[in-house]
């Protein structure tokens, strides 16, 4: 029995990989499109309940709802660049439909989508 977690532990301690090292290449980033009216935004504040507070790049400052289908998928916190899609009815609230990582926000700062 030993030998077998020895053998184990010294063949999982060759397999590890250093974090720093890594380097997260972007492929392909979601662009908003215009056709779906989509906006780029940033979350001001979490109001609870699945409510946002969001800063969209139009100028308008929207109530975003985070739908049912994506809220335990999308962990938001104050200060993510997500897509939203504001209501056609009233123009003061948006659905939020997609959240951006860390190299995907770096991309489209370089790209200028973010100003």
């Amino acid at each position: 029995m030993a030998n077998y977690r020895s053998t184990i532990r010294h063949r999982n301690s060759g397999s590890r990989k250093s974090v720093s090292g890594d380097t997260h290449e972007v492929t392909r980033v979601r662009t908003p499109q215009k056709d779906r009216n989509e906006v780029l935004a940033t979350v001001l504040n979490l109001l609870g309940s699945k409510r946002v507070t969001l800063q969209c790049m139009d100028g308008v400052v929207r109530m975003g709802r985070i739908p049912g289908s994506k809220k335990k998928r999308m962990w938001i916190r104050e200060g993510d660049i997500v897509i939203a899609n504001p209501w056609e009815i009233q123009d003061s609230k948006a659905d939020v439909t997609w959240k951006y990582t860390r190299p995907q926000v770096e991309w489209l700062e370089r790209k200028g989508y973010l100003n």
